[in-house]
C-alpha cells in the first residue's frame, strides 16, 4: 500500500516499487512477476487505485458536504467510472493475460457496480470519514502502467462530475452473481477504446490511435501463438 497522495508522485513510486522489486527478487535467485493472472486456479494480481478529489484552495474532499454527507459530485464521479471505464479497459488490463484474471469468485470485478465496503463490486466505497472519503476501483490490473492506469481512472471521473452522471442503484450483495459487463478480451476492449469519442477527447486522439495501433500488433502477434490448451484438448479430438 502507498500513503495518498498526488497522482504524478504515486505513479512514480508505483513504477520504481515494481523495478526495485525485481531487482531485490534476482539477487536471491527469485522472480517478481506483475502479470495480472500468473498462475492457474489462484486470484490475479490487481492495483486497486483509491481517489478522491481535493479543493486546491481549501484542502476540503469534495466527496463531502459540509455537513459530512455523500456530495452530489461524488456520485457523479462513480457514475463517470460507470460509464467510461469498460472503455478504458484496454488501458488498465493491457494485455490478452489481464483479461484472465477479470473471472467470477475470483476477488476481481466482472462489473461496473458500485457498493460500500463490498469487494464484489467494480468500484468499493472503504469505510471512512467525511474528509476520507474515497472511491476504490478494483478494475485496474498489476500489470497496467501506473501513468496511464490514474489518468484514465481520474479522466472517467472527471467525464462524470462534468456531465452530472448518475451512478446506479448500490449493490449491497454480491456482484458475481450479476451478468458481466467489462470486456473479455483485449480486442473487445479495443474496439471499445476506439469508439468512445469523449475519452478520446480527454486523452488525445493521437495518444489513443498509437496506443490501439501498438496492441493490436500484440495481439495479432498472440493469435500465431497455439496453447497447450488448445493442443491437449482440440489436437486428437476435433
Amino acid at each position: 500500500n502507498f500513503l495518498h497522495g498526488e497522482p504524478l508522485g504515486l505513479a512514480d513510486k508505483v513504477f520504481f516499487f515494481k523495478r526495485t522489486l525485481r531487482e531485490a527478487a534476482l539477487k536471491h535467485n527469485m522472480y517478481a512477476t506483475f502479470m495480472a493472472k500468473p498462475m492457474t486456479g489462484e486470484p490475479g494480481s490487481a492495483m486497486h487505485i483509491h481517489q478522491s478529489v481535493v479543493d486546491t484552495q481549501t484542502g476540503h474532499n469534495i466527496f463531502s458536504n459540509p455537513d459530512g454527507t455523500s456530495s452530489v459530485k461524488f456520485f457523479h464521479y462513480i457514475g463517470g467510472l460507470q460509464r467510461y471505464m469498460p472503455a478504458a479497459m484496454a488501458i488498465v488490463a493491457p494485455y490478452v493475460n489481464s483479461y484472465r484474471r477479470i473471472v467470477r469468485h475470483t476477488a476481481a470485478p466482472i462489473n461496473i457496480q458500485w457498493g460500500r465496503d463490498n469487494r464484489t463490486v467494480g468500484f468499493r466505497v472503504p469505510e471512512a470519514g467525511p474528509q476520507d472519503r474515497r472511491i476504490e476501483n478494483r478494475v485496474v490490473g498489476a500489470d497496467a502502467n501506473p501513468y496511464l492506469a490514474l489518468a484514465v481512472t481520474l479522466a472517467c471521473g472527471y467525464l462524470g462530475m462534468t456531465e452530472q452522471l448518475d451512478p446506479t442503484p448500490i449493490t449491497v450483495d454480491s456482484a458475481y452473481d450479476l451478468d458481466y459487463q467489462l470486456p473479455q478480451s483485449l480486442s473487445e476492449a479495443l474496439d471499445g477504446l476506439r469508439a468512445e469519442s469523449k475519452m478520446r477527447y480527454v486523452l488525445g486522439e493521437r495518444f489513443i490511435d498509437v496506443y490501439a495501433a501498438i496492441k493490436d500488433l500484440e495481439y495479432a502477434e498472440f493469435m500465431k501463438v497455439i496453447s497447450p490448451w488448445e493442443r491437449e484438448h482440440l489436437l486428437l479430438h476435433v
